[in-house]
């Protein structure tokens, strides 16, 4: 029987550190990999007479996966090598047959997805591609101008849901108002528990500075009118022409600033 089983396994044990559980006396060829954290299963690996799939021959091996949609599973299960789930039947999981019908590149594909979509929330945090965000800085309680000037990468106040690798604009309030700076999360979840009484904060991300803007760019204003942002009170999303706008802008090369604004 050709199977792109031991190929499968090696698979997830190279990416995902993931090694098959043998959970049935019965079914000895059954094998379940689960993730680390939750243990939740992502995949089910079972050796079924071909029959059962409406086949000919003998004994298949297939691998059961969940999709993140419902219409992707549906999809997949009227193309060649794919079947409605056997075994888990409900929800959306499919099989896939391992006989080569479906390339190994294409079957961990599968898999990848079936990963994410039983993954914890810190996991999919984890291996979500990079992404923007907008982050307030109040000179009243951080002088980040100044922190620059000293330093191209520091610390700043861990922002929910970001981690190494995202990129971050500092929108400083008034006297500046407007997006002065574009940085790369370097380092993020570092402890640093801090409460004065104003600020409280239990974590740092490093940031590292890599755009400057001028101040008379970005400004509340132009954010309002043009981008639909009138409000910067906490780490938010990018709109997408805003973010085209800052990767296209110039970096600052001097000029003059706002009243009461240092450069």
């Amino acid at each position: 029987m050709v199977s792109l089983r031991s190929d499968l396994f090696a698979y997830a044990k190279k990416k995902y550190k993931a090694l098959p559980e043998y959970l049935w006396g019965r079914y000895p060829g059954y094998a379940v990999l689960r993730h680390r954290d939750n243990q939740k299963w992502f995949a089910l690996l079972m050796d079924v007479p071909g029959s059962k799939l409406g086949l000919d021959g003998g004994i298949v091996d297939i691998l059961d996966v969940k999709m993140p949609e419902p219409l992707l599973a549906d999809f997949l299960a009227q193309q060649e090598g794919f079947f409605r789930g056997y075994h888990i039947s409900k929800g959306n999981w499919i099989s896939i047959l391992l006989d080569g019908t479906v390339p190994l590149e294409e079957v961990c594909h599968w898999l990848d997805e079936s990963y994410l979509a039983t993954a914890s929330k810190d996991t999919r945090r984890e291996l979500r591609p990079p992404k923007e965000c907008l982050v307030p800085a109040n000179p009243k309680y951080y002088d980040v101008q100044a922190a620059f000037e000293a330093a191209k990468e520091i610390n700043w106040k861990q922002g929910k849901g970001i981690k190494a690798g995202d990129t971050v604009y500092l929108y400083v309030a008034a006297p500046v108002s407007a997006i002065l700076y574009q940085c790369r999360v370097t380092k993020a979840g570092i402890p640093f528990p801090f409460d004065n009484g104003e600020i409280r904060m239990s974590s740092v991300m490093k940031i590292k500075l890599r755009k400057r803007y001028d101040p008379n760019r970005f400004t509340f204003d132009v954010l309002g009118k043009e981008y639909g942002i009138f409000a910067v009170r906490g780490p938010r999303g990018v709109p997408k022409n805003l973010s085209e706008a800052l990767k296209q802008a110039a970096p600052r090369q001097g000029g003059s600033a706002p009243a009461g604004v240092r450069l």
